[in-house]
């Protein structure tokens, strides 16, 4: 029996379908449809708008990583179970490879103590995985393996030959000191960026950006608005909008798939799909059901030129290029913007040619009316 979060009929623009699981027996749809609170949980959020001080805020964002080291050091390994759901959701860790057996590079951003990272890792030999976490502890238990009263379990995947694992605040700490840039296929940011204040976000985002190649995705997904973690949350433990602080310390944000997009597309990436993923867990025996919601997304690094062309071909004639304020590579004429770099047709098509020129030979570039055109050849 389905509860009345799946007796919903979905409009014509939720686009939502629905799906069974078959590894938990949990109802899913997906859709562009944010989840509709009963009259009961509505007015409970509608109730707790009282924030948690000010000062105690500053103390939480200090004390973020002593925070999630002391839940590793709680829960160990055992908190969160593997993520093998992650090729079935996300088709771009089988799909982006040019031929069958390309090697591929991901980057694992905020990695905890590799619950993604070794089910890939089992699952397909041609990867090659960057994976790094905010907490030491954590990145140990990877790299070393954990304690079990007294055995000691060491991570059998682990590899230097096959990943490479270190410590990284993503909101600071410059991802490039560990990973040439624009070298990833594949990035996952799962169960990540919940737990970084709103303010920093984009700081993750653009750290992430450096080291993705273009015309490559990140892959998304993370708590969605009004999941059932974000109503149990008491009274007092709201820091903001949609942002709340569990007992241990750690933090938690509820996305909107609003919120998320404009987050991506301020820092230059170009939305691909995203959506929410609602899935009803049902516990028979205590006859509970229980209301998650996810946000799965695909975002990707554009086409575009970079501070890395070369630089005999940054001019063409009186023209002058550099990054402008969007960071895309735009050409000047005695001070005044001619044209932006951007992508062609050719290039979307051939990602190989994805540089100062493309397969007609000519620079692509957009004139400043936005529409399209190629500019003359520039010469060698």
């Amino acid at each position: 029996m389905q509860s009345r979060m799946f007796q919903e009929n979905a409009s014509a623009n939720c686009l939502n379908t629905v799906t069974t699981s078959t590894e938990d027996g949990a109802f899913q749809k997906k859709g562009h449809c944010a989840r509709v609170l009963s009259p009961e949980e509505a007015e409970k959020l509608a109730k707790d708008q009282v924030l948690v001080s000010e000062f105690k805020q500053l103390k939480l964002e200090k004390e973020a990583q002593k925070n999630w080291d002391l839940f590793y050091k709680r829960n160990s390994t055992n908190f969160f179970k593997d993520r093998h759901w992650t090729t079935r959701e996300f088709q771009e860790l089988k799909a982006c490879r040019e031929f069958a057996d390309q090697k591929l590079t991901i980057l694992e951003a905020g990695c905890g103590v590799g619950n993604c990272l070794f089910p890939l890792l089992e699952e397909d030999l041609n990867i090659f995985a960057y994976a790094c976490d905010f907490s030491p502890r954590a990145v140990e238990y990877v790299k070393v393996g954990v304690i079990f009263g007294t055995s000691f379990r060491k991570n059998a995947l682990y590899s230097t030959e096959r990943c490479k694992v270190f410590q990284c605040d993503l909101t600071k700490d410059d991802l490039l000191d560990n990973i040439p840039a624009d070298s990833v296929d594949v990035v996952t940011l799962i169960f990540v960026l919940s737990a970084i204040h709103p303010d920093k976000m984009h700081l993750v985002l653009r750290n992430i950006y450096k080291v993705l190649k273009p015309g490559k995705c990140v892959l998304f997904r993370d708590y969605g608005l009004y999941d059932h973690a974000m109503l149990r949350f008491k009274s007092g433990s709201k820091l903001g909008e949609n942002f709340y602080v569990r007992q241990d310390g750690t933090r938690s944000y509820f996305f909107t798939e609003e919120f998320l997009s404009q987050l991506f597309k301020a820092e230059g990436y170009e939305q691909v799909a995203s959506e929410y993923v609602q899935r009803e867990t049902v516990n028979r025996k205590e006859d509970l059901r229980v209301p998650r919601v996810f946000l799965q997304s695909k975002f990707q690094k554009p086409f575009s030129w970079s501070e890395s062309l070369p630089v005999d071909s940054r001019s063409h004639g009186q023209l002058t290029g550099e990054k402008d304020e969007t960071g895309c590579f735009a050409f000047y004429s005695a001070g005044t913007k001619v044209f932006r770099a951007n992508n062609c047709t050719a290039c979307k098509r051939d990602t190989k040619l994805a540089s100062a020129f493309c397969s007609t030979g000519r620079a692509c570039v957009w004139d400043s009316a936005e529409s399209f055109r190629q500019s003359e050849t520039i010469p060698n």
